[in-house]
């Protein structure tokens, strides 16, 4: 589709449809699909030139799924497992990209996206009942719905050293990689940052540098992903039961995946013994396996202890200086508090000649000079920096978007003590704005794939049944978005969630305000709420004629 011309905004006339969607990725692609079995007009609006979101954006090396590829696929159309299928156990991100085109393609959603266009402002009219939508190339839309598929790890953060200007080598963000992609043959190469993008690109950025350094703030626990080509046998039973095992996903577990066994045993009523056997089977097995070794691992520091000191004994194995390993093992946040990491051969890296760990929380980066960077206690040349610095998760892509409710009120006046919602799906004075998978939900805590399609499910069955009401706006009350928020922070604090500086509370970004924004209650129990609230005639909501 050929990019819109620039036009003034306030001189162009608005294009009336029944809905609007900010993102193009699976939740966008998916929420048109719904809208369009509707009957209705609707449009998406994506900054990129493609569809695919996240997949779209991050494509530093390495990147790919940590949740199994035949789970983490549309589960709306029997055919589409039929039609499609993965070579690895992971998906790696060219490959997930090549899949989210070929849905685009399969449900011909092209003609209803307006690419390299973003959305500045989003204003709700009172007296139309209408969202009033402005983009960035001059376009106007009036939609009644206005559904925000904008993606939880959408607005990476970006770096601010003092001196980055002055850097005369090459600098990236992973979440912003050049799609032609960066040879590091022979450079000094610099990587700031050690979460999930640094985990994965970490190993194949160090087999190409003449040298690689590693700046790491907090350790971080991983685990190996024993990736490989998907077994056909395997692939067959998982196409043939599809419908069921989606079904399962979404009704009765905790995180949306089936592949995983869930233990209901204590680790403290375990032997030592049991507990050894217990870890180093799900270690082998690979992915987040490991987790759901005992059933108190995320509610007991006690327990929880074993698994940490498990991985840790894994990190001082495999990693032949002692001095490394112990950098490299984490002992100020419980097991999996912060997103548990999935990698392919993270820790053997650090035995590599050419690759360097600097703790830079005993010794923090000052600045970035013309040659390099440096620390309070020493100063290091690169030919390039990679900045692994994470997102402003769950809220970032909203708040950077100007979003006015009822009487103007802005929704980051609304959030300026942290996100507030009704089960992650709408926020009080923001009549037909919804979100998918926003805070309050299961969202980055889950299969997204499952989380996806559970609230686009529930969004296009809500406007169904206020077409089929005449009903003209839905909103939750203030009282029903309080309850939600409280209970939310009540299974957030029965959890060890919280003791971990995480971006699931915002601890990333300086100034944000700390709050547990993902609903850790489990996919399956979110999912009944949601139907329970429906069946109740919308419990919670007001909806208006």
């Amino acid at each position: 589709m050929p990019t819109p011309q620039p036009q003034t905004a306030t001189n162009a006339a608005s294009t009336h449809i029944d809905a609007a969607i900010v993102g193009a990725g699976f939740a966008g692609l998916y929420m048109l699909h719904r809208l369009r079995g509707l009957g209705m007009s609707a449009r998406v609006i994506e900054a990129a030139d493609g569809v695919g979101g996240t997949w779209y954006w991050n494509r530093y090396p390495g990147a790919r799924c940590d949740i199994e590829s035949l789970e983490y696929e549309y589960g709306f159309e029997d055919e589409l497992p039929r039609e499609w299928k993965w070579t690895e156990r992971y998906a790696s991100q060219p490959e997930i990209l090549r899949y989210i085109n070929h849905c685009a393609d399969r449900f011909d959603l092209r003609r209803d996206i307006r690419f390299e266009t973003r959305v500045t402002s989003a204003h709700f009219n009172e007296s139309t009942n209408r969202w009033e939508i402005e983009t960035d190339v001059g376009e106007r839309l009036s939609a009644q719905y206005c559904i925000m598929a904008t993606g939880c790890l959408s607005a990476p953060r970006r770096p601010n050293f003092e001196g980055l200007d002055s850097f005369e080598g090459d600098w990236y963000h992973t979440g912003y990689w050049p799609h032609e992609g960066v040879d590091f043959t022979g450079k000094r190469v610099g990587i700031i940052g050690t979460g999930s993008s640094a985990i994965q690109s970490i190993p194949i950025i160090a087999a190409q540098a003449a040298h690689l350094t590693v700046f790491q703030r907090t350790a971080n626990f991983s685990v190996p992903a024993h990736n490989g080509p998907i077994e056909p046998e395997y692939a067959r039973q998982m196409t043939e039961r599809y419908t069921e095992v989606r079904r399962r996903a979404r009704e009765e577990t905790t995180g949306g995946v089936v592949s995983g066994t869930p233990n209901e045993k204590s680790a403290l009523e375990a032997s030592e013994e049991e507990r050894q056997q217990e870890f180093e089977s799900r270690w082998k097995k690979g992915g987040f396996a490991l987790g759901g070794a005992f059933a108190d691992l995320a509610i007991n520091n006690e327990a929880n202890a074993t698994a940490a000191e498990f991985v840790r004994e894994k990190i001082r194995v495999t990693v032949k200086d002692p001095a490394t390993a112990e950098l490299l093992c984490p002992k100020d946040y419980p097991f999996a508090t912060k997103r548990l990491c999935v990698d392919t051969n993270y820790f053997e890296t650090f035995n590599r000649d050419n690759v360097t760990l600097v703790d830079v929380k005993s010794a923090p980066i000052v600045e970035i000079t013309p040659a390099g960077l440096r620390t309070r206690d020493a100063e290091y040349a690169f030919d390039c920096l990679v900045f692994a610095t994470g997102f402003d998760a769950m809220t970032g892509a909203l708040l950077g978007i100007d979003i006015r409710g009822r009487a103007g009120e802005t929704l980051g006046s609304k959030w300026a003590g942290g996100p507030r919602s009704y089960l992650g799906l709408q926020v009080a004075g923001f009549p037909n704005l919804f979100t998918i998978t926003g805070p309050g939900s299961p969202s980055v805590l889950s299969n997204m794939l499952v989380s996806i399609e559970q609230h686009v499910d529930w969004i296009a069955d809500c406007v169904a049944h206020l077409r089929a009401h005449n009903m003209q706006s839905i909103e939750p009350t203030p009282e029903a978005q309080d309850a939600w928020v409280d209970h939310v922070n009540e299974v957030a604090n029965f959890t060890l969630f919280p003791q971990a500086n995480s971006w699931y509370i915002g601890a990333n970004i300086p100034g944000k305000p700390r709050v547990f924004m993902p609903y850790v209650g489990g996919v399956g129990a979110y999912a009944l709420k949601c139907k329970e609230v429906v069946a109740n005639g919308y419990e919670g909501f007001v909806l208006r004629a």
